[in-house]
């Protein structure tokens, strides 16, 4: 059970595994058949208010995560449904920010994973 993140804009590979775009918007430029994508998991990314505030700000990483954390606890059915893929095998987790450590598939990996190790 594996999670991988990797830029919308990023050649599709075999292992990937499951591919699942987790951001709220269309990455411009980019035709839908070219992402190969499994999944694509809009409501599961932050809301518009909070991505906006982030603007990918690395100073406001951590508090990012943290808002963005809360409202993923309200999004259980979304969070369950990753949670199944994974579960499945690997899972990449595709997203759109030009910034590969200060996004929000970054902080959805850091929150599945705390998750999964509490839950075992």
């Amino acid at each position: 059970m594996s999670i991988e993140l990797k830029r919308a804009y990023d050649d599709p590979e075999k292992n990937d595994g499951l591919r699942v775009l987790v951001d709220r918007v269309w990455p411009r430029g980019i035709k839908k058949e070219d992402t190969r994508l499994d999944d694509w998991m809009k409501d599961i990314a932050p809301s518009d208010e909070l991505r906006k505030w982030f603007g990918h700000d690395p100073e406001k990483w951590p508090e990012f995560c943290e808002k963005y954390f809360r409202e993923l606890d309200d999004r259980e059915d979304l969070v369950e449904k990753i949670a199944g893929y994974m579960k499945k095998g690997r899972v990449t987790l595709i997203f759109g920010a030009a910034d590969r450590e200060h996004n929000n598939a970054a902080a959805l990996k850091q929150y599945l994973l705390e998750r999964v190790s509490h839950s075992r």
